[in-house]
């Protein structure tokens, strides 16, 4: 990938600095409009949310096999890995100009088959976007015509900076072109009209390099931002699926939290989807007396992403026979791109062993993909037991069968957790239907279930 970034950057540097239509509306919409009325008549900010898979998704992604689906994960997951435990090795991309830096380049994490999709405004007049959600990244960004390099498929057509009357590309010299490399792990570039560039990879070697930009950010119901900062991409290759671009969540002054934080306060909350169902984004105000919480964790691994720490699973409301600091040996963190959960090495056998015992009278499968503990049947034929994930100060996911275990194919289903390497990571196949929020400025993370069927 260094070279693509090294071309990439050299066409951006030398490039000059100048730079209406809808995204067709989803059929199945009407599903979740009076969740999405309900919510709207609450202060916040209220978006849809869409399973990447979804048909009621605005952008669905492209059919995968399921072992291609779990590959992309574990790539996720190396990445993630790698970035918390600096253990990152990658090419070098010089600029390709004489006074350039080489340029390490950083993984985020891997985007595409895990992570869900909304809508978003930008520009005036306002035109609208299929974005990706991710709570690992913090910079947003957007493919941007003329795509000097490369733009991938995307629904609907391409932001056009020059039919934007609020558009403007930010300086080299401004604080936000500062702020670039705790955001995107890479330094940020300067062209030759002093346009700061940004370029932001990912753990399965996607990555968006262009310009840094502001212009007016439009969300749900009439909310506006005025000088949103974002990535104006020239060059957007790998697994995006068929959005326009991403935005950030993560605990970083350029993630679309932040910047939403002095308006509407320093939390949101989603509820995760199933492929046949339809759920939300919602940022700022949200029932507190709705969640069970535990506290945020800070770490010094990373101080953008989000931390918890797991305490307990029970299977059929016994424990498992760990000991706590099984549970506690290993940095935790809570996740929206991951699908599945991975846990400590110890508590992930434990649980492999007390689903086995509780569904002895199934035939056993062998191992599909990472997906180790595996069983002859459906998901809707198996007794699945209950499982419950318990994190400090008593907030607990009480899974139901679907949360649980996964179909792979039509005959064999598996359990939907695999051990961690060095870090244990929540993924959204045990989030599906749940409510959560992340309350930054309390920090601290909520729990509810029932939250979007």
């Amino acid at each position: 990938m260094g070279w693509l970034l090294s071309l990439s950057f050299f066409l951006i540097l030398t490039a000059a600095s100048s730079l209406e239509e809808d995204v067709p509306h989803s059929s199945c919409s009407s599903k979740f409009m009076d969740e999405l009325h309900r919510l709207n008549d609450s202060s916040g900010l209220h978006l849809t949310l869409h399973h990447p898979r979804s048909r009621c998704s605005p952008a669905p992604f492209p059919n995968l096999t399921f072992s291609t689906i779990l590959s992309h994960d574990e790539a996720r997951v190396r990445s993630l890995t790698a970035r918390l435990t600096k253990t990152v090795s990658l090419p070098v991309a010089p600029l390709l100009r004489p006074a350039a830096v080489s340029i390490p380049l950083s993984p985020g994490a891997s985007t595409g088959v895990g992570n869900y999709v909304t809508q978003i405004g930008l520009g005036t007049p306002a035109k609208s976007y299929v974005m990706v959600v991710d709570t690992g990244s913090s910079l947003s960004w957007l493919q941007c015509s003329p795509c000097r390099i490369y733009c991938h498929d995307q629904v609907g057509s391409v932001f056009d900076p020059a039919a934007s009357a609020s558009y403007r590309p930010v300086s080299c010299s401004e604080s936000e072109c500062d702020s670039l490399e705790s955001a995107t792990l890479n330094p940020s570039a300067c062209s030759l009209d002093d346009v700061c560039i940004y370029q932001a990879s990912y753990g399965d070697r996607s990555f968006s390099v262009g310009y840094l930009s502001k212009d007016v950010l439009s969300l749900g119901s009439g909310q506006r931002l005025a000088g949103f900062v974002y990535g104006c991409g020239q060059d957007n290759e790998g697994l995006f699926g068929r959005s326009a671009g991403l935005i950030g969540l993560a605990r970083n002054r350029l993630s679309l939290l932040s910047q939403l934080a002095p308006s509407l306060g320093y939390s949101f909350s989603y509820c995760l989807s199933t492929a046949a169902s339809t759920g939300y984004l919602s940022i700022g105000s949200y029932n507190a007396r709705q969640f069970s919480y535990t506290p945020m964790q800070s770490s010094s691994l990373d101080n953008s992403l989000y931390f918890v720490r797991l305490t307990s699973i029970t299977v059929g409301g016994r424990g498992l026979p760990v000991s706590s600091s099984a549970y506690t040996g290993t940095p935790t963190i809570i996740d929206s791109g991951t699908v599945i959960t991975r846990l400590p090495s110890n508590v992930y056998a434990a649980l492999s062993s007390a689903i086995a015992a509780a569904l002895k009278e199934y035939p056993r499968q062998p191992a599909y993909s990472i997906l180790d503990t595996c069983f002859r049947g459906s998901l809707s034929r198996l007794a699945v037991p209950t499982v419950e994930m318990v994190f400090q100060g008593g907030a607990t996911l009480r899974l139901a069968p679907r949360n649980v275990m996964i179909d792979v194919d039509g005959s064999t289903t598996c359990l939907a957790f695999a051990p961690a390497r060095r870090v244990a990571i929540i993924g959204n196949k045990q989030q599906e239907t749940f409510s959560v929020v992340y309350d930054v400025g309390r920090s601290r993370i909520g729990f509810a279930a029932g939250g979007c069927g």
